[in-house]
């Protein structure tokens, strides 16, 4: 609404030509703009935290029911709005109070002082362009322009008429009482209830917030609120010292803020050492979609400051976020791009070009309906799609995130997305042979190529975990596979969108020991059938069991040590860091290099030595999507095929004389599109494997 007026009025104050649409001055422009894209995020901002509320409330009653405290995080306390509320009323008007302290008052100021009213005079320049610059009257003073100031206050009247939103703080403490909630923000004065329903101005000493802390801490208020500002310094968690030892802490991540390093610093106050329990952490969010707009910018920081201060991300957001909440990203940009070219091109369902940019006034399209070779950037187009209505948000982020994750899936099948450090946890390591890559001259820092032998056992998904995570849930399905006789559970799972814009529904097969995601519609076209509760859990416990007795033994080659001096000089095809522990103070940080890689890297660096695979690093360095080559077979490699919706290993390239020999060690054929294809059996991979490998020494 304020966004079609603001268009409207900078053209009727002559700061946008009325015909054309160009600019005349683009200061003007700039800073009207500029102001209302601020406000704007705020607004929503505050809107958005306000709209938690009542199922915050009701999350707390069930928490304090069940003997816990709660502790909400937040950072916006409504103080600037009271004072400037405040500044405005006659001793009379603060006598009485009746304030109403919500995030619309963040648009109404923007409408009192910076909507663009100023009347402009339009003449031309040196160069015969139309410009425009401020007009005053024969005394000197500025005018103003008749129609944007009915626009401005007609905006203002039907923005005071609209029902108020209560600030999250305030409403926090107008539903649970001051007796109750101990407010731990530095603001130095507040509205409160009193007892007979009128609003009272409470003062609030340098000392509340130290007086608050320990009225929560000794169990006589049971919520406790804190904000960056009133937080410093203190402690909030189930001391052993303390009296509230005994009663768990429930964190409420209501409003995480802009910076990183402080909304993990406010999640650390509830979880320290000397504790007798830890806390639960509960971030708060709404199935708004254009929510999305301050997840991400939080999300983006706190994966670089784990970046930057372990060399982890996932330590910097302690998993809170997904990778696809960063809208920020390299991912994320690139499938900006394409969405842009979907709505070009009307392949989207969510809404159509002229509607798009007549909603969020973004220009995407030349005067012949091109589409602009520079767009606007990911910041701008999301703080535009704030605006629109929450249907309309929804459904346009379900496309667009769709692209995002097609993108992130397609990088992790490649092994190419980027997580930061990855932990292999291992029973046992033990190192088979050590090079020298590189000495530094200067440091003497050493790279080094370790062969290491680990001893590792699966993670079990048990059944009662199972139940915990997904029992309840709808959609779900209990499935057995008639080829592989293992069964899996199916789960709903995010859409991706393809090429073409159209939403492509997929879900998660969760097994014992992992889990994949498959389109809907290749799952139900494969060999996985349903079967009842029953049947699937004697399975499920039966697989569990099985594969906690098994340890598995995997052979790696990893490059460790100073690596950045040789980083160019390594395979580029799998660029993750690893971290292999055994948990008991061995831990080996460093490059996984593919078997196939090995005899091109020790010629590299001038290293004696062959690398002679065995049949288990041939078929779990094709499992991992790296192509081998198979010795001895003229060429053939050993690879990763996914047909029919399931993963298979296959041997390509293969010479014709070659199949009836690799069909007797148990290599089966299909004939696919015309052609013939070789795979091996996972059950028997290994087995094969050998099969083949002795052959080709006969």
């Amino acid at each position: 609404m304020i966004h079609r007026n603001v268009d409207a009025a900078l053209k009727a104050a002559n700061v946008v030509d009325r015909a054309s649409g160009r600019t005349l001055n683009a200061m003007a422009k700039g800073s009207a703009l500029s102001r209302f894209e601020s406000s704007k995020q705020r607004f929503w901002s505050a809107l958005l935290i306000s709209m938690k509320m009542p199922t915050v409330f009701e999350a707390i009653e069930t928490e304090l029911a069940a003997g816990n405290v709660a502790v909400v995080q937040l950072v916006s306390t409504a103080e600037a709005i009271l004072d400037r509320r405040l500044a405005e009323l006659s001793p009379q008007e603060r006598a009485h109070l009746d304030l109403e302290l919500s995030p619309r008052a963040t648009m109404i100021d923007y409408l009192k002082n910076a909507f663009p009213t100023q009347q402009m005079r339009v003449f031309a320049s040196s160069d015969g362009s139309l410009r425009s610059e401020p007009m005053r009257d024969e005394v000197g003073n500025m005018v103003e322009c008749a129609e944007a100031l009915a626009t401005r206050d007609a905006l203002i009247e039907e923005l005071c008429a609209m029902p108020p939103v209560p600030a999250a703080l305030d409403a926090l403490l107008a539903h649970f009482g001051t007796s109750q909630v101990a407010e731990v923000t530095g603001r130095s004065r507040r509205i409160v209830i009193g007892s007979d329903g009128s609003q009272k101005l409470e003062r609030r000493g340098a000392r509340a917030n130290l007086s608050e802390t320990q009225a929560f801490m000794d169990g006589l208020k049971p919520i406790l609120v804190f904000s960056d500002a009133g937080g410093t310094g203190r402690s909030y968690h189930a001391d052993l010292t303390c009296r509230t030892a005994d009663r768990r802490r429930v964190h409420f991540l209501l409003e995480p803020g802009w910076r990183a390093d402080v909304a993990i610093q406010g999640l650390g106050r509830t979880h320290r050492t000397n504790q007798s329990m830890p806390p639960v952490f509960r971030p708060v969010t709404t199935d708004c979609k254009g929510e999305r707009r301050f997840i991400s910018t939080i999300a983006r920081r706190l994966d670089s400051l784990g970046a930057l201060t372990r060399g982890q991300r996932q330590t910097g957001g302690q998993n809170l976020f997904d990778p696809a909440d960063n809208l920020e990203s390299d991912y994320a940009r690139e499938a900006l791009t394409q969405w842009y070219h979907l709505l070009h091109g009307n392949k989207l369902s969510s809404v159509n070009m002229e509607s798009f940019q007549g909603m969020t006034g973004l220009k995407l399209t030349d005067e012949d309906g091109t589409l602009l070779e520079k767009l606007p950037p990911i910041q701008r187009w999301l703080n535009r799609i704030l605006a629109l209505r929450i249907a309309t948000q929804n459904a346009i982020f379900d496309e667009y995130m769709g692209l995002i994750q097609a993108r992130i899936d397609a990088a992790r099948e490649a092994g190419t997305f980027d997580v930061g450090v990855e932990t292999i946890r291992a029973e046992q390591i033990i190192t088979r042979s050590e090079q020298t890559l590189r000495t530094d001259p200067v440091t003497g820092a050493e790279t080094r190529l370790l062969r290491l032998e680990l001893h590792l056992r699966p993670r079990v998904m048990h059944w009662k975990r199972l139940m915990q995570i997904w029992d309840g849930t709808s959609e779900i399905a209990y499935l057995w596979n008639s080829r592989s006789k293992r069964v899996a559970l199916k789960v709903p799972s995010w859409s991706i969108t393809d090429e073409e814009g159209r939403i492509v529904p997929m879900c998660q097969l969760v097994r014992p020991t992992g889990g994949t995601r498959m389109q809907e519609i290749a799952m139900w076209a494969s060999l996985w059938k349903e079967i009842d509760r029953d049947e699937f859990q004697k399975l499920w416990e039966a697989e569990a069991s099985e594969a906690e007795a098994k340890v598995d033994i995997e052979t790696v080659n990893v490059a460790t040590g100073l690596l950045l001096p040789v980083w160019h000089r390594l395979p580029q095809d799998d660029v993750r860091v690893w971290r292999i522990d055994d948990g008991q103070g061995i831990s080996i940080i460093g490059r996984l290099i593919p078997p196939a890689a090995m005899a091109e890297l020790q010629s590299a660096f001038g290293l004696d030595g062959t690398v002679e695979l065995t049949a288990a690093e041939l078929g779990a360095a094709a499992q991992k999507g790296t192509g081998v080559a198979i010795p001895g077979l003229g060429g053939a490699t050993l690879t990763t095929a996914l047909v029919n919706g399931s993963r298979r290993l296959e041997i390509r390239n293969y010479r014709p004389e070659d199949r009836e020999r690799l069909k007797v060690h148990g290599v089966f054929s299909e004939v696919i599109q015309y052609k013939t294809r070789l795979f091996i059996p996972l059950d028997r991979s290994n087995e094969i494997i050998e099969a083949i490998l002795l052959m080709t020494r006969i």
